[in-house]
C-alpha cells in the first residue's frame, strides 16, 4: 500500500523538510505560482503525483558523463 493521496499544508512542509513553510504555501496559492492543490470547504490539500510532477518539473538536469572520461579527465589533471 502507498502513502496518503493527498497531503495537507502541514505534512507538505514536513516533506520539504520545512524548508517550504505554511506562509509560502499560502502566498503561491494566491500568486497561483507552485504546486497544485485542491480546497474543499477551508481544507487545502496536495495531490501527492501533483507535488511529484512538481518535483520534477523544478529539477536542474546536471550534464552525464561516463566513467571512462571522468577516468581520462582525472589522469590528464595529474599529469600536469
Amino acid at each position: 500500500m502507498s502513502g496518503p493521496a493527498y497531503l495537507t499544508c502541514e505534512e507538505v512542509v514536513e516533506r520539504y523538510r520545512n524548508k517550504v513553510s505554511d506562509g509560502t504555501l499560502r502566498n503561491w496559492r494566491w500568486k497561483r505560482i507552485g504546486p497544485s492543490y485542491i480546497k474543499i470547504g477551508k481544507a487545502v490539500l496536495y495531490p501527492t503525483d501533483e507535488l511529484d510532477r512538481w518535483d520534477r518539473s523544478n529539477l536542474t538536469p546536471c550534464k552525464q558523463i561516463s566513467s571512462a572520461s571522468a577516468t581520462t579527465d582525472q589522469s590528464e589533471a595529474e599529469t600536469n
